[in-house]
């Protein structure tokens, strides 16, 4: 569990924080989906970037997502 939240600012200035949360998909398989969001905390848990992974932002509306780095 990590104390705080990967921040990234966007193109646009705003701030986001990295979080995950653990969910159960329809076939039963659990998986972790990760998100930003504007504040720390809420429904997901805070988290560090994962190794292997890049933050991407849309830039038409400035919205980040994290991949695996190509």
């Amino acid at each position: 569990m990590a104390d705080a939240a990967y921040a990234h600012t966007n193109s646009k200035g705003v701030t986001y924080y990295l979080h995950k949360k653990d969910v159960t998909l329809r076939g039963g398989k659990n998986q972790t989906i990760y998100f930003f969001a504007k504040a720390v905390g809420g429904k997901g848990e805070p988290t560090d970037l994962p190794a292997g992974y890049e933050v991407t932002e849309n830039p038409r509306n400035g919205f980040l997502t994290i991949r695996k780095i190509r």
